[in-house]
């Protein structure tokens, strides 16, 4: 069963809320960050992409860059932008998107847990990115990147998470300026708290890394690194934990960077011995499993999958699967989607437009629209102790850095 814990957490003072969430590090590259903290100093993009307040030719992964991280923290601090709690407590986070809305419960995880398989993981890590974040947090000492946790839907934990909703104003509710509104309760009632530790450890025996695998995993490996250093607060991670019901995975589309010798025609040509292929006249959005997207030389193909280019277990019916297998591998001699320069990956947030703006320029040849992985093969995956293929699904909306820190 899923051992949570309350947590102190470091978190702005409500006036300056807005303006310290920042987009999760992840998602914005160095040059996109100091666009996007150009006229901020509050950002909290200071602290978790700290080389934007460096020279622009500095090595991102130096220890210059996370002493700046470091330096960057102690100063909100100082300046009474961030606060922290003075007891432990749960934080209920809402997202709203489009009119969608879902609620998350924000908490510290076991690494005992994830250790042990308890939070299930369906991807491989990447040693580089794990690297980044071990160093980030060990100089800062602190968590600052939420790990994105989905669970089977609990009936009474809805409940609990609802009526503490209803009954208390937020501490923070604002719009971002992507449209996003985020909505932040902070739950301080002993007996809450005592009756939410419980319903986890007693209903919910598993929970599953939907967003953040590096995350999860710098934390267990900084925990080790500590050793006797080590708090008791490092046995723990900072995650929020979303019911499945709630969730939507966006599409997480392709891009490659040539056809492997062939031209557009003779590529098409080979395309149909695995799939259905036809023109269409705008950009194709797959509606159903095994439907894709190809755009290529200024025009968009639907391809439909045949019988036999795919298997019913978990891994083998993923879109992504199929496309890795009878295209990028079959046809243009991309092995390893996670190491080969000649692919890139772009979140369905972005929508069909990149994909055109990118093949348009120039910068790639063709490019893959996919339907989105749905949240039970997730669950599938990970229950099968598979893995799944990388960049397979895209969440959101995503929940802001510097709202809810963990100090270790």
């Amino acid at each position: 069963m899923s051992t949570i814990a309350p947590f102190q957490a470091l978190r702005p003072d409500p006036q300056f809320a807005s303006q310290i969430a920042s987009k999760p590090y992840d998602v914005l590259n160095s040059h996109e960050a100091r666009e996007e903290a150009a006229d901020n100093p509050y950002s909290f993009l200071h602290v978790t992409k700290s080389e934007i307040d460096l020279p622009p030719n500095i090595d991102i992964h130096s220890q210059e860059v996370y002493n700046k991280a470091k330096e960057n923290l102690q100063s909100f601090i100082e300046k009474g932008l961030l606060l922290e709690e003075d007891n432990p407590c749960y934080y209920i986070y809402r997202l709203v998107m489009n009119g969608r809305s879902q609620t998350g419960l924000v908490c510290c995880s076991s690494v005992d847990d994830y250790e042990k398989g308890i939070i299930k993981k369906h991807e491989l890590t990447r040693p580089d990115k794990e690297a980044d974040r071990i160093h980030h947090m060990q100089t800062i000492r602190a968590q600052t990147g939420n790990v994105f946790l989905a669970y089977n839907s609990v009936g009474a934990i809805d409940d609990v998470i609802e009526g503490w909703k209803r009954d208390h104003a937020p501490v923070y509710d604002f719009v971002a300026g992507d449209g996003i509104g985020h909505t932040v309760w902070v739950v301080d009632d002993k007996g809450t708290i005592a009756a939410i530790t419980s319903l986890f450890a007693t209903e919910v025996p598993f929970t599953y890394i939907a967003d953040g695998h590096h995350r999860a995993a710098s934390a267990a490996k900084v925990r080790k690194a500590l050793g006797k250093e080590a708090s008791g607060a490092a046995d723990y991670f900072l995650t929020t934990l979303f019911p499945s019901d709630q969730l939507q995975i966006m599409d997480y589309n392709r891009l490659v960077h040539d056809l492997n010798g062939s031209s557009v025609e003779e590529f098409t040509d080979l395309l149909q011995k695995e799939f259905f292929v036809g023109k269409v006249e705008k950009a194709f959005q797959p509606q159903r499993l095994h439907e894709f997207g190809l755009y290529v030389d200024g025009g968009w193909y639907k391809l439909v999958a045949k019988e036999g280019t795919f298997s019913t277990d978990p891994i083998g019916i993923l879109d992504v699967t199929i496309l890795q297998k009878n295209i990028l591998d079959k046809l243009l001699a991309i092995k390893d989607p996670r190491t080969d320069k000649r692919i890139d990956f772009v979140g369905g947030i972005r929508g069909l437009q990149e994909l055109e703006r990118r093949v348009d320029s120039g910068e790639m040849k063709a490019a893959f629209s996919l339907y989105p992985v749905s949240i039970q093969q997730l669950f599938d995956i990970a229950d099968s102790g598979e893995v799944m293929p990388p960049k397979s699904t895209w969440f959101e909306p995503k929940l802001r850095d510097g709202l809810l820190t963990h100090l270790i």
